[in-house]
């Protein structure tokens, strides 16, 4: 079951490296992991995907909460969230082609953001399924590159992630 966890941290060196440490000794998978800071300076927002059963996700919060860096925590998956994640494509874009890889980008709501005489390269922003589907959609042999950020996200209405 993939879970979304998000965490404060402090803004310090090498707290990035002991919350991955912990996730390497312990043998659990990362599967998305994004980083930055927030309005407070001190602080930076981390935001990692992960999957397991109820067991595993409980053993991952309470380790997190014991490494002196985490500020607090919270599992997304636990309440309604808004999740997004940002791909940049390139794409092989000739002939005929062009027009058909425009046209998909529109329907997926993307924006082309450099153009070549034979390839494009397009910006996508929504969840994982949104951009799996679109890479499924032009096919694989046309994809040349792709670069994804890792899902970041926030709980939906007024619970926050603060101090």
């Amino acid at each position: 079951m993939k879970r979304i966890i998000s965490v404060l941290v402090e803004n310090e060196p090498g707290a990035l490296s002991r919350i991955v440490g912990l996730f390497s000794q312990r043998n659990y998978n990362i599967e998305t992991l994004n980083v930055a800071p927030t309005e407070d300076k001190s602080l930076s927002r981390l935001t990692v995907t992960t999957s397991g059963n109820p067991q595993v996700i409980e053993q991952i919060t309470k380790q997190l909460n014991k490494l002196i860096d985490v500020v607090k925590l919270v599992d997304l998956s636990e309440g309604t969230h808004v999740e997004r994640e940002l791909m940049l494509i390139k794409v092989r874009a000739t002939g005929p082609l062009r027009a058909e890889m425009k046209r998909t980008a529109d329907i997926f709501r993307g924006q082309i953001v450099d153009v070549t005489s034979s390839v494009y390269t397009i910006q996508l922003v929504g969840t994982q399924d949104k951009l799996d589907g679109f890479i499924e959609s032009i096919g694989q042999t046309h994809v040349l590159e792709v670069v994804r950020s890792g899902v970041t996200g926030i709980a939906r209405g007024e619970k926050v992630l603060t101090l």
